[in-house]
């Protein structure tokens, strides 16, 4: 049997202001935002009444359970009936949590241990154009116990809104852009190749990558600065790939580059990168003659090269964007390699069930070794 359903609500507006007088934020609402993102965007829009959590000021880099934990303790007391997150897929991801009855202790709510119970509003709004979490029913975090990423993947964990503002995009630096937009190239391409992957699915799998590669492209050669007028093409683009990998998963580029960023702290796209074309590679040797012979032709199509050659071009293409490093350039030692393996067959094994063809513990410590 094949699935497919898109829950939240779209919504497009092309200014914030329109956004805030669309929701009247304010009394009763906790709101996820940066303050860098208030400032810019909605200091005149959100009511004072508003709880505004700064999700900065609680962690540098990802978001863990302590985190969620020490926000959770600091709001306790506040009544609210919608949960609005306005930032990249990490506020995301930590904002449909307190949509829930239930948020804490996370490893229980993570281990499906508590009650799970969507009892509040949920509008999610990005400012990156990468994870697609605003169409999605998954909330990633790092748990600290087992020192690696780790998802929770539930309905009541789908937004009532996703809401779509280029304009939030404007001012995004070239370094965040690249790491967000290729983890929604890596995501569509998943979705594409994954077991569960439908028709319908493929269908936002395939128009994600045709808008991002041809934006590509066109970076390439003009320069970063030619981004500007595609950021609203590149914000779709990322949620018709969230609408791909939400209903067909990702698989074990995404489980491979968790521990690389639990680990060593690498932005969730650019460890995703260092992962990629080395899993396709291994695919396209294990069954060439299977799906990922349609995702190549497809890419070949795209990139103006040879079948044989699409993961290469592909590459060489993304180098433009964001040069690709070796692992040893994280940091990356060889005992880690090892670790690394272990957690992916024994912690993301809901990614791995995605896989285009299995990976057993030898094709994956491979894939590392090859990488290092």
């Amino acid at each position: 049997m094949k699935q497919f359903k898109i829950t939240p609500q779209i919504l497009e507006f092309d200014h914030c202001r329109e956004v805030a007088a669309h929701f009247q934020i304010g009394q009763g609402d906790l709101v996820f935002i940066s303050d860098r993102t208030y400032e810019h965007y909605f200091a005149d829009s959100i009511g004072e009444a508003a709880y505004r959590v700064n999700y900065r000021s609680y962690v540098k880099g990802e978001p863990t359970d302590v985190m969620v934990e020490a926000i959770a303790a600091d709001i306790k007391d506040y009544h609210y009936t919608r949960v609005f997150a306005i930032g990249g897929g990490t506020i995301l991801d930590v904002a449909k949590l307190f949509a829930l009855k239930n948020t804490v202790p996370v490893v229980d709510l993570f281990n499906k241990e508590l009650e799970i119970l969507k009892v509040k509003e949920l509008i999610l709004i990005p400012t990156t154009c990468g994870t697609g979490s605003e169409v999605t029913n998954i909330s990633i975090l790092e748990l600290t116990a087992i020192n690696s990423k780790f998802g929770l993947a539930v309905d009541e964990l789908y937004a009532d809104y996703a809401v779509l503002v280029p304009e939030l995009l404007s001012d995004l630096p070239m370094s965040v852009f690249a790491t967000s937009s290729i983890d929604a190239l890596i995501h569509a391409i998943e979705a594409y190749t994954s077991p569960k992957a439908s028709a319908f699915s493929r269908l936002y799998s395939k128009k994600a990558m045709e808008m991002i590669i041809s934006g590509y492209q066109i970076i390439a050669q003009k320069g970063p600065e030619a981004r500007t007028p595609l950021l609203g093409d590149f914000m779709i683009a990322s949620t018709f790939a969230g609408i791909a990998f939400g209903n067909a998963g990702c698989a074990a580029v995404h489980a491979m580059s968790y521990p690389l960023g639990a680990v060593y702290h690498v932005p969730h796209g650019e460890a995703n990168y260092a992962i990629f074309t080395a899993v396709y590679k291994t695919y396209q040797t294990l069954d060439p003659d299977g799906g990922i012979k349609e995702l190549n032709a497809f890419l070949a199509g795209l990139l103006g090269c040879e079948t044989a050659a699409v993961y290469d071009t592909l590459e060489a293409l993304l180098n433009h964007i964001l040069p690709k490093k070796a692992l040893s350039d994280y940091g990356v030692i060889p005992a880690d390699l090892e670790r690394f393996t272990e957690a992916v067959m024994t912690k993301q094994t809901r990614l791995m069930a995605n896989n285009y063809v299995p990976l057993n513990e030898d094709q994956v410590r491979a894939i590392y070794q090859q990488l290092y």
